[in-house]
């Protein structure tokens, strides 16, 4: 079974980028997933697209949660069939 692919869509100088990193991060010994992390700032529709809604986690097109890490949703996605 491939592991879920993640992307965590924020900035490099955003605080809250880097605990929604450390809170997926958390989660790596009981879940399998990959995560990809995208700076938003290195591509102008990106940039347009998150601009001040950062930081977005994602499963494909799926929003899971934005400023704040929900592990509920993030949980529910990662065992979700």
């Amino acid at each position: 079974m491939t592991a879920p692919a993640l992307t965590l869509y924020g900035r490099k100088w955003c605080h809250l980028c880097d605990d929604m990193l450390a809170a997926l991060e958390a989660l790596r010994p009981a879940w399998n997933f990959s995560v990809t992390v995208v700076d938003v700032d290195s591509d102008p529709a990106l940039e347009a697209k998150y601009d001040e809604i950062v930081p977005v986690l994602a499963l494909g097109e799926r929003e899971l949660c934005r400023y704040r890490f929900d592990a509920g949703a993030v949980q529910a996605a990662l065992s979700a069939p």
